[in-house]
């Protein structure tokens, strides 16, 4: 396949894939009243989706060195929709839900990074960095998607019926994946799956990697609690009724592909390293800003999370291009699994700490809680700034520094 159609099919796939990504975090009042959920037990079933996710990607991204990364895609993309179709039949409770979406979770593993490196392989040779970004990207177009679908479906259908139809999406990717032309990995002599030993000393890449694991903290918090932070903000400043939590989390997820796009244009020229942590320290001014104007008047909070959204994903396709170009060819399936191991495990602690942090200091309808929950966040965006010298700590001169780290 040429490069423009195989990238646009890859999208596709992911924007299916993702349909039933928020679909709990996007209900999570819903299912607190349904369920009696406390909030840190809404923010662990929120998370139980990444920790599924973490626990099975480094098989199913380091198996992509040694087998075909469609036939995993293709496998992961349709336990993705099966468990989906299983929450809607069977979640009753906190276990029965953390349970079947972790099951989510794990399906999800088998499609996003093994889908990247089903892209990457069959780019031709060159610098991917713009395809990698506009796959990348395209994951907060399908976010988006899974906010709106998931709030619209339940309001006019019920939950269940909300959960079947998100549940479709993934079979989309399923299609596409049997789609591709086949493409035979050669692993190197000696290489053995889920050694991890060679990505650790690389430390270029795990610069990368560590740095993941702070933006996906942070991200995946924002995410979950951002239908629950505004309903708090709009029943104490009373926003009109047409600026409701559906409108407002698709607009501050689908502005993240843009700033993902342009994000990754800056750093080829910026430098990657800049870019990233100049992103890192102007996501946490942000969350600190949101903590204190969590009583102001709706306009300014609207305005907070939107550039909030628009500065956590800036750089996420500088991340994750960054980790490709920084990878040992041979362990290029080794490296993303373990990078998408820590982003993903970082993913299950954000919404669970954003969780614990609300019910610490006063709950879900308490200032003092959003203050608390939104300081966490502003601690993880900065986290990540000790990770970038890594992968120049042994460096003496700018010249020695690889260009994927700069």
């Amino acid at each position: 396949m040429r490069p423009a159609p195989l990238v646009a099919a890859m999208c596709a796939g992911q924007l299916g894939s993702l349909l039933p990504h928020m679909a709990f975090s996007a209900l999570i009042p819903r299912f607190a009243a349904l369920w009696g959920l406390s909030a840190a037990e809404s923010g662990a079933i929120s998370g139980a989706f990444f920790i599924g996710y973490a626990c099975v990607v480094p098989l199913t991204t380091t198996l992509t060195d040694r087998v075909d990364a469609r036939r995993i895609l293709a496998l992961g993309s349709l336990v993705s929709a099966l468990a989906t179709f299983a929450f809607a039949a069977f979640a009753r409770d906190f276990w029965s839900a953390a349970l079947l979406w972790a099951l989510a979770g794990a399906g999800f593993a088998g499609a996003y990074m093994p889908g990247l490196r089903a892209l990457t392989d069959r780019l031709p040779p060159g610098d991917a960095s713009r395809s990698i970004t506009l796959y990348t990207s395209s994951y907060s177009i399908g976010v988006g998607l899974s906010f709106l679908g998931a709030q619209l479906l339940e309001r006019q259908f019920g939950w269940q019926t909300a959960f079947v139809s998100v549940g479709c999406g993934p079979l989309v990717m399923v299609a596409v994946a049997l789609s591709l032309p086949a493409w035979q990995p050669t692993p190197r002599a000696g290489t053995r799956l889920l050694d991890f030993r060679p990505v650790l000393r690389n430390r270029p890449a795990m610069a990368f990697v560590l740095g993941y694991g702070a933006h996906c903290f942070e991200l995946a918090a924002m995410r979950a609690w951002i239908v629950s932070f505004w309903l708090f903000t709009a029943a104490r400043s009373g926003a009109p009724s047409w600026i409701d939590a559906v409108g407002v989390s698709v607009a501050v997820t689908l502005i993240a592909m843009p700033a993902s796009i342009l994000g990754n244009e800056l750093a080829i020229r910026l430098g990657r390293r800049r870019l990233i942590a100049g992103v890192m320290i102007a996501s946490s001014l942000i969350a600190l800003g949101l903590g204190f104007a969590s009583a102001a008047p709706w306009p300014l909070v609207l305005a907070l999370l939107l550039l909030h959204g628009f500065a956590i994903p800036a750089d996420s396709g500088s991340l994750t291009s960054g980790m490709v170009g920084a990878a040992e060819p041979d362990c290029r399936g080794a490296t993303m699994a373990l990078h998408s191991t820590i982003g993903f495990g970082a993913s299950f602690l954000g919404p669970l700490a954003m969780g614990l942090a609300i019910d610490g200091f006063g709950g879900p309808s308490s200032v003092a809680g959003w203050q608390a929950a939104y300081f966490v966040l502003a601690l993880a965006a900065v986290a990540g700034l000790p990770a970038l010298r890594l992968g120049i700590a042994r460096s003496t001169s700018p010249a020695s520094v690889p260009a994927q780290i700069r």
